[in-house]
């Protein structure tokens, strides 16, 4: 059995020091940066290879993709009413579980390139696409068709947003010096990009192991669908790429963003637009469960799913 890969240790470190109430915490500036370079290098890396492929091919898995960020909140949300949470609360948790996590695809295509398992280079494509649609069904899922609703402020909150200007900024960059074009900048944004990573999952663990308190008030309902949620989800993501023809590592790429959640661009949006649920339930499902839980068990049961449906 393969080691734990060095990204999950530095999690883990962040989770027991969390737990621990050890005093080890990034400042807030260095966190910013971190996730800057994050998301720049994994947009600019996706806009490089965006270069060399004919845009007509990429239109099917955008629209597919697209939808399945549609689907995934519809599922989630009556789960969630079930489990007796308000309206506001199950909407919000649904749209975060629609959209997808920057630092668990991160981990990912790492996994990946640790094991040498090629994918497709314009996932990242795909990433950003996924950002948006589950933000707008969980708003109506909240709302219904109200025309109170603040759209152009919704809008703007999502589209310009930090996540979303960097991963398309990145993306366009890549797709226009290419290369070449990038090489000047490469050490920063390509060679540093593991030890980035490295210090980004420290952060989360250390904002993980925060959010177990919560966990405990909130009772097992959350613990389950924070757990089960992303296998069906991955499931999904795992059949789609099947269908799309993907590789193997492309497959486990898509079934990782479709298990993820985001802890980034929804809840900013959510903040804005559905101001009455509770961030804490929501941010204790997506970053206290799912997250690690995908960091630690669920890419592993993703490349397994990929390889049986591909037998």
């Amino acid at each position: 059995m393969n080691a734990p890969d060095p990204v999950v240790w530095f999690f883990l470190l962040g989770v027991i020091a969390g737990l621990l109430r050890a005093e080890l915490r990034l400042p807030p500036a260095i966190y910013e940066f971190l996730v800057t370079i994050l998301l720049l290098a994994i947009g600019i890396k996706g806009g490089i290879e965006l270069a060399r492929q004919p845009l007509g091919e990429l239109l099917l898995p955008i629209l597919a993709v697209a939808a399945m960020g549609v689907v995934l909140p519809l599922l989630a949300f009556p789960i969630l009413r079930l489990g007796r949470l308000a309206r506001a609360d199950a909407a919000s948790i649904a749209a975060h579980y629609g959209s997808v996590s920057v630092g668990t695809y991160a981990v990912a295509a790492a996994w990946l390139y640790g094991r040498g398992i090629p994918y497709e280079s314009w996932m990242p494509v795909l990433l950003v696409i996924l950002e948006i649609p589950a933000i707008i069904i969980g708003v109506l899922l909240a709302r219904g068709l109200d025309r109170h609703i603040r759209w152009r402020e919704m809008g703007r909150e999502v589209l310009l947003g930090k996540s979303i200007v960097l991963l398309f900024g990145g993306l366009l960059i890549g797709w226009v010096v290419g290369e070449a074009g990038i090489a000047p900048l490469k050490p920063l944004f390509l060679d540093l990009f593991p030890g980035v990573l490295a210090l980004f999952m420290l952060e989360m663990g250390l904002i993980a192991a925060g959010q177990l308190g919560a966990l405990r008030r909130s009772g097992l309902f959350l613990l389950g669908f924070g757990t089960l949620m992303p296998l069906a989800s991955g499931l999904i993501g795992a059949l789609l790429g099947l269908w799309l023809g993907l590789s193997l590592g492309g497959t486990v790429l898509l079934a990782t963003l479709a298990a993820s959640a985001s802890y980034i661009a929804v809840p900013a949006a959510m903040r804005l637009s559905v101001p009455e649920a509770n961030p804490t339930l929501s941010l204790t499902a997506a970053l206290g469960i799912t997250f690690p839980f995908n960091i630690l068990i669920g890419i592993p049961i993703y490349m397994g799913i990929a390889q049986w449906l591909q037998t």
